[in-house]
């Protein structure tokens, strides 16, 4: 039985992640403190030890081939450095990047050998808009921690990331809005979901991040 846990699985992202899998033969847990509609739902908030501890015990797994660290708190926006709490920046910080170390820490015992780990970090960790500092330095985070992680860890476990751009499911954005991506388009979530499927067997890739961006981040844009 392949098995595969998915943080923040109730998202917009991460049920379509959950679907995906399911479609595929995956059995998957969704750990989100809010309920979503695919796979079975565990209640936990990953910034949290006891509560991720809590999670892996109600879930009760013993073997699990996939992990993806998809959870985080939505929204990439910060205030200024200098109106920014320390309690803004470590809500940031401990739902992505923290949260990404302790479920991966917790699934590492329980994993098969040839499983993977899969961080959901952001082109945001490549090219940044400002106000997004703290949301940019998480992903940033995530990044690094994947390459790190696929060099310890391998061969067992291969740890890649996904960067994704625009991913919506509104069906009114501007035909400027899909124009401005060398893609034609804006992503979809089914778009990350097929990314997932592809690292989670992938066997010769390992330590990368994968920009699933519809080729934003290499256009270079100048001023007119």
């Amino acid at each position: 039985m392949k098995r595969a846990i998915v943080t923040g699985g109730a998202g917009l992202i991460g049920t379509a992640i959950c679907e995906r899998l399911l479609a595929d033969g995956w059995e998957v847990a969704s750990l989100d403190l809010a309920d979503g509609r695919a796979g079975r739902q565990v209640r936990c908030d990953i910034s949290d030890e006891a509560s991720v501890a809590a999670a892996f015990d109600a879930l009760g797994w013993d073997e699990i081939g996939l992990v993806v660290n998809n959870g985080g708190k939505v929204g990439a926006q910060t205030p200024d450095l200098g109106k920014t709490t320390l309690e803004d920046w470590n809500g940031m910080i401990g739902s992505h990047l923290t949260g990404a170390f302790l479920v991966s820490r917790a699934a590492l015992p329980r994993m098969q050998a040839g499983g993977a780990i899969v961080m959901m970090a952001s082109t945001r960790a490549l090219m940044s808009e400002g106000h997004d500092f703290a949301y940019a330095a998480a992903k940033g985070g995530m990044v690094s921690l994947a390459q790190a992680l696929a060099v310890q860890l391998g061969p067992r476990i291969r740890v890649n990331a996904i960067a994704p751009g625009w991913i919506t499911d509104d069906p009114d954005l501007s035909e400027s809005d899909h124009a401005q991506h060398p893609a034609g388009r804006a992503g979809r979530p089914d778009d990350i979901a097929g990314a997932v499927l592809y690292l989670a067997t992938a066997g010769f890739v390992t330590g990368q991040t994968l920009a699933v961006d519809g080729g934003m981040t290499k256009k270079m844009i100048y001023e007119e």
